[in-house]
């Protein structure tokens, strides 16, 4: 059965890492991994390939990892370092609008924000073509079922991701995150690949901390779970090398297919 190709176009906070003016050991490291753009992913199928979230650094991920196809853009919520990349969503419309998909708060935000490709009767050549959906449920792209998941992350309206195929929880994206109801942890249960909020050491107030992703993972029992959503306090190899079994750090570039997993 096919599986899910993802990309991780970016692990890093709103800030990035490294961090502007910081002379910190992480945004120092010689390290790669601990170079982490805004936090992205890139989903590939059989069918559909589509991104999740267009942040700052969408364009120079896109080139990064040879991004050539997208389908259709899924975002979490209109914070700034997961919608400001949209206008390079450019050189995906030229031929074609691109779908995008949104919960209502957060096309509002889009609609408000980049008003000039939405609001206009004759689309101009050469700017972004949007087509957008609102969110109020399930829903495919190719032959992958998309369950939103609703998440408290401070006064942002937010929705992470579960993919499913075939019947199988494939993976389930929550890159901004303080909690999630029980009922949402439910549906999430047993997924093979969780990919969650790991922000810092410390507790903070809309970001799960270490210690609460962790606690999280332990709940939802995943085959394997990758941190993402990164701040400069955490180092990739140090931090890794005191997580439990199966629980990793992601790094900018990092592909996973799911169909290894199980």
């Amino acid at each position: 059965m096919a599986g899910l190709e993802i990309t991780f176009l970016g692990t890093g906070t709103s800030q990035g890492v490294p961090m502007i003016g910081c002379d910190c050991p992480i945004c120092t490291s010689a390290d790669p991994r601990d170079t982490r753009t805004r936090s992205s992913i890139y989903v590939q199928t059989p069918e559909a390939a589509w991104v999740v979230d267009t942040g700052p650094d969408f364009r120079q991920q896109c080139l990064r990892e040879k991004v050539r196809r997208l389908d259709a853009v899924l975002y979490t919520h209109s914070h700034t370092d997961h919608i400001v990349g949209f206008d390079d969503l450019r050189s995906f419309t030229f031929h074609h609008p691109i779908p995008l998909y949104a919960a209502p708060p957060t096309m509002a935000d889009l609609r408000r924000v980049f008003q000039f490709a939405f609001d206009v009767a004759d689309p101009i050549p050469g700017y972004v073509r949007p087509e957008p959906y609102l969110i109020d449920g399930p829903f495919m792209l190719g032959e992958t079922r998309i369950v939103p998941l609703p998440a408290e992350h401070g006064q942002a309206h937010v929705f992470g991701y579960l993919f499913e195929r075939d019947g199988r929880k494939l993976a389930a994206y929550l890159s901004d995150c303080k909690r999630v109801a029980p009922e949402v942890e439910a549906a999430m249960e047993g997924v093979e690949l969780l990919i969650v909020d790991a922000l810092r050491h410390r507790p903070h107030p809309t970001h799960m901390n270490l210690e609460e992703a962790i606690a999280f993972s332990g709940r939802i029992r995943p085959g394997c779970t990758w941190f993402t959503h990164l701040c400069h306090e955490l180092g990739h190899a140090a931090t890794e090398a005191d997580l439990p079994p199966g629980v990793r750090i992601a790094y900018d570039g990092l592909k996973l297919q799911t169909s290894s997993l199980s």
